[in-house]
């Protein structure tokens, strides 16, 4: 028969709560709304807690380096097509952001938006008929845009950018992130995976193009991202592979012909749910030498709209 030991609780050495630290009083706690329904009262509202406190360091962050330092931001094609371009063009007047780096899913979504006025499709329905991902003047105009980028030595995201400015009728110019940073001036830079996106499986796909295209904006990236250092930030939208990845060797690039700048910046994450790769090469490993990494989880449609509001607010009327 097994004989059971239990641990005798009575003789426990307990200690008063006063000499405890405790992590949360009500200083820190969340304000029901009061006669003011601001923004800026609901911001300051929030509790100072957890994900709300890293919420309000990386906008005090981004505010403070607003003219001042590289801000960065890298996207994944799911932050366009809900919708946030247009919040991303308002932080580009403010001169918030010194960078646009996208993916490939980003540019297809945002030059369809601009130039055809709609994106996304029904990507189960188009695939069971084989129909998905080949419409005919996505592939036929960005791929158009492309190959002369190549032979004009652009980047990918300049070729895109200046395709779309050319075109009489564009439906969608003042929601275009392509647009908007060519006609303010912003580098904005466009990062390939080839066969990952839906323009790679139109006839006039040309890999050597968009080879090239892509390589020289991997260089222009590596240039931006001195402008970090000592204060930039650089965030991670929803790029759960191709962004974290070109981020890292870029930035090894730049480190390598800056004497090992940039460092001492912020690196965030937002995405709706937390992968390796952006943990690892944006938060990470990125700040070892100094400065902070963030990952802020939620939504892209709540969550960025949080962030932009709240720099904004800050900013005030800078």
């Amino acid at each position: 028969m097994t004989e059971y030991r239990e641990a005798d609780l009575s003789r426990l050495k307990t200690v008063p709560i006063a000499q405890r630290s405790n992590k949360v009083d009500a200083t820190l706690l969340a304000h029901p709304p009061g006669s003011d329904r601001s923004f800026a009262a609901f911001w300051t509202s929030l509790p100072d807690i957890l994900a709300a406190r890293d919420l309000r360091f990386v906008v005090d962050r981004v505010a403070a380096a607003a003219g001042k330092h590289g801000v960065v931001v890298m996207l994944g094609g799911h932050v366009i097509k809900v919708g946030l371009g247009p919040l991303l063009l308002t932080l580009l007047r403010r001169r918030v952001l010194t960078h646009v780096a996208m993916n490939g899913s980003a540019a297809i979504h945002d030059f369809e938006l601009a130039a055809y006025g709609g994106t996304s499709e029904d990507v189960a329905a188009g695939l069971d008929d084989g129909t998905f991902g080949m419409a005919e003047e996505t592939g036929r105009d960005m791929n158009a845009a492309i190959t002369a980028g190549a032979k004009a030595e652009q980047g990918a995201g300049e070729a895109l950018a200046e395709s779309l400015r050319r075109r009489q009728a564009l439906p969608g110019r003042d929601v275009s992130v392509l647009v908007g940073c060519a006609e303010m001036g912003i580098p904005v830079t466009v990062h390939a995976a080839i066969g990952a996106e839906i323009t790679h499986q139109h006839p006039a796909a040309d890999g050597a193009a968009l080879g090239a295209t892509s390589h020289r904006d991997f260089r222009r990236l590596a240039a931006s991202l001195p402008a970090l250092d000592g204060g930039g930030v650089v965030l991670n939208l929803g790029s759960a592979v191709v962004m974290p990845e070109v981020f890292l060797k870029a930035l090894s690039i730049a480190r390598n012909l800056n004497g090992g700048k940039p460092s001492h910046f912020t690196a965030v994450d937002c995405d709706m749910q937390r992968h390796y790769r952006p943990r690892v090469n944006v938060v990470e490993r990125p700040t070892r030498a100094g400065g902070r990494g963030i990952m802020l989880t939620g939504h892209h449609e709540l969550l960025f709209p949080l962030l932009c509001w709240g720099v904004l607010e800050r900013l005030g009327a800078r």
